[in-house]
């Protein structure tokens, strides 16, 4: 279920940066990047701004839910994490075999 929620989210990612681009700034919709001599003929006089702002309006809300649905899915308590929930104490190292005690020093009688 989550990974096509991550599916989903993406594509409407990408749509949505694609949408923003295509629009313009005023006076110049998508019919004037598609080099149209007017920007109102390719959907009409009015047509267009509304078209294209609501399919903008329907991206931007359905990126919200998928945003929304995933943030809730993820912060959700007792979920799996990456993370130890507790530290063990270290290992206990286990000693090298200490070299012999050099032996006194003999004595001169």
């Amino acid at each position: 279920m989550t990974t096509l929620l991550i599916g989903l989210h993406v594509v409407v990612c990408f749509m949505l940066i694609v949408i923003v681009l295509l629009q313009a700034g005023k006076g110049a919709e998508i019919g004037a990047s598609f080099g149209a001599g007017s920007s109102q003929t390719v959907f009409g006089a009015s047509a267009g701004k509304s078209f294209m702002s609501r399919l903008t309006t329907m991206t931007a809300v359905i990126f919200m839910l998928t945003s929304l649905t995933l943030a809730y899915f993820y912060g959700k308590p007792g979920s799996s994490s990456i993370m130890p929930e507790s530290i063990s104490p270290p290992a206990q190292q286990s000693s090298l075999p200490t070299a012999p005690a050099p032996a006194p020093p003999a004595t001169k009688e």
